[in-house]
């Protein structure tokens, strides 16, 4: 299974995979507004894969061999906010 991974340039490491290189037709429009002109990354064989980066390899998978959707992105997981983390272990920070 063939893939196109393209990087966003206005959100960093925001990556969308679809199934043929240079091809958005399944990709809906706001979304594409939101990520910009797709950067292209590289072509890669999900098929010969064991794991991928950022990505869950089976989720991935499934969302470009769904018939409705044909594409997948993947964005960074939240920022911590290590502030608030270290008052709320000492106990200065109330919800």
């Amino acid at each position: 299974m063939l893939t196109a991974v393209y990087k966003s340039k206005k959100k960093a490491d925001t990556f969308l995979f679809v199934e043929k290189r240079d091809d958005f037709s399944k990709v809906p429009e706001p979304l594409l507004t939101m990520f910009g002109q797709p950067i292209y990354v590289m072509i890669i064989n999900l098929a010969k894969r064991d794991h991928l980066g950022g990505a869950d390899l089976e989720t991935v998978k499934a969302a470009l061999a769904d018939p409705d959707k044909g594409y997948y992105l993947q964005i960074p997981p939240p920022e911590e906010n290590l502030l608030s983390q270290l008052r709320k272990e000492n106990g200065v920070d109330s919800d």
